[in-house]
């Protein structure tokens, strides 16, 4: 075999042990919660989507009401605009209205379960803003922004073969889709429906006989993030947390002057033996908006705040009332809050138990193992000699071997859509080998080098239209949001390409070797 023939083969069996590599060699954890994490069962590193490992899937809309092309009165800042569109809507807070301005348009865009077109209308005349139109759902930017952060609440929570995209429906209207393996539907929807937005807020007295409450900082005002863990004389569970320059100033100075540094407002918190908005010198953990555990000023940390020295170091721990929510709050911070919440209601959930998707897993075998076969058995009856057929059937399967692997290493879950597209790889392969073959026998015996080469070089013309197409033809389906049909296309463009550039190239120098005697 020549230098050139001993490269291109030399590549495949490069590409099949690093696919290998990436299929039986541990690659150690990811990190993360256990109790959530999904592994992969079985002897190889190949993570399973909701199809082949069970779990949960959530597609729903995202809440919100957009007005387009604003154009609001000169002198109108962002901050105004936000004050009086919350201002004019009843549960809708300043956080909640987002405006978004690109070269083409500006929009106004309110982030609510319940507002309603009408409502943003009325906010927006009364301000004397002017608007083209006033329609459901949110910007694409905004679902651009959700899919980030929604990955990333996934990702911290150790959740592998998570998968978030955007789905547009037949109507044009569009979703969020959710997939998270092995995962319940209750975890799904404590980690992912949610807005994630946390907030510490002082609660005091007012002196006056009335209590008040101040927000001390939310996810904007953290600069690091420790992990959940127990900690301190009670062992309770937290969130270590390091706060920004302006947070830090914030939180010293309205502790100073509420009175949380001073002896009536020193470990005064009554909560939750009181209610929350009669508890006393509080220090609040909310998420949501929603209490989720209130302690008071400790000993130890106010001196510290009262002299100012924690400017120096303003390291703050959000405590929680059990491990859980604890982790919870862990992601929230890290990953950040979503822009708006899901809805729910709208969408559609599904739960797949996990012994159903076992059973579509041994299906799946047993329908690419038959694909084997048959493909096996046509190409042994149409060429009757072993030195054609068996090269053939090798370098197919070799294809299938190092796409495995690339999923390996990506840690790509594979669902049935990526099966499909497996054996449509299979048939398609042995396709290209068989135009080969017959390209190469069908003039005669191959008495050299130079007339091998060139019956391959027609055949490989052919090969390399029919993969141009074929590419062509499923680039659309690989980058739109089309739901299963993008796993398809993606695995059956990568397995034409390296059949192209890999292993048709190899078994063609394989083939001359073997008809040739060189």
């Amino acid at each position: 075999m020549s230098m050139r023939d001993q490269w291109r083969v030399g590549l495949l069996l490069v590409l099949l042990l690093g696919s290998a590599f990436a299929l039986f060699v541990p690659q150690g954890g990811s990190g993360g919660n256990a109790n959530l994490a999904a592994s992969s069962s079985g002897p190889t590193n190949l993570k399973y989507g909701l199809e082949l490992a069970g779990g949960t899937r959530i597609r729903a809309p995202v809440n919100g009401v957009t007005a387009e092309q604003v154009s609001a009165p000169n002198g109108t800042s962002r901050t105004d605009i936000q004050k009086a569109v919350a201002g004019d809507i009843p549960s809708v807070s300043q956080s909640d209205v987002a405006i978004r301005t690109t070269k083409t348009q500006s929009t106004v865009e309110v982030f609510s379960d319940n507002v309603t077109t009408e409502q943003v209308k009325s906010a927006l005349d009364g301000e004397n803003i002017e608007y083209e139109t006033v329609r459901e759902g949110v910007t694409a930017q905004t679902r651009d922004d959700i899919v980030r952060t929604l990955s990333d609440k996934i990702s911290k929570a150790g959740l592998a073969g998570g998968r978030v995209q955007q789905v547009t429906a037949a109507n044009g209207k569009h979703f969020i889709q959710i997939e998270m393996p092995n995962a319940n539907q209750s975890q799904m929807e404590s980690l992912v429906t949610k807005r994630g937005k946390v907030s510490i807020v002082a609660h005091y007295p007012t002196g006056n006989g009335t209590q008040a409450n101040t927000t001390l900082f939310t996810q904007q005002g953290i600069s690091n993030v420790g992990p959940a863990q127990q900690a301190g004389t009670d062992n309770r569970w937290g969130v270590s947390v390091s706060l920004s320059d302006e947070s830090a100033n914030k939180f010293v100075r309205v502790m100073n002057e509420k009175g949380f540094t001073s002896s009536q407002g020193i470990l005064a918190c009554n909560y939750p033996q009181q209610s929350a908005d009669k508890a006393g010198y509080c220090l609040y953990t909310l998420t949501d908006g929603r209490v989720v555990y209130g302690a008071g000023m400790g000993e130890g940390l106010a001196p510290s705040v009262k002299s100012g020295e924690f400017k120096n170091n303003p390291t703050f721990r959000i405590t929680a009332s059990n491990a859980s929510e604890a982790r919870r709050l862990q992601i929230n911070l890290q990953a950040g809050a979503l822009p708006a919440a899901l809805d729910t209601q709208e969408g559609t959930t599904t739960y797949l138990q996990p012994s159903l998707a076992s059973q579509f897993k041994v299906d799946s075998l047993i329908a690419g193992i038959a694909a084997v076969f048959a493909v096996s058995g046509v190409v042994f009856l149409r060429y009757g000699k072993r030195e054609v057929a068996l090269p053939m059937i090798l370098t197919a399967l070799s294809e299938v071997f190092i796409l495995l692997g690339f999923a390996a290493a990506v840690k790509l879950p594979l669902d049935l859509s990526h099966i499909a597209g497996f054996i449509a790889v299979i048939g398609t392969g042995v396709d290209d080998l068989i135009i080969i073959a017959d390209e190469v026998m069908s003039e005669g015996d191959v008495n050299s080098s130079r007339v091998f080469q060139s019956r391959f070089r027609k055949a490989f013309w052919v090969i390399g239209a029919a993969a141009a197409t074929t590419i062509i033809a499923m680039s659309p389906l690989a980058v739109l949001g089309l739901g299963d049909l993008q796993g398809f296309a993606i695995i059956t463009i990568l397995g034409v390409l390296i059949g192209v550039l890999v292993t048709r190239p190899a078994y063609g120098d394989i083939l001359r070797y073997l008809l040739t005697d060189k």
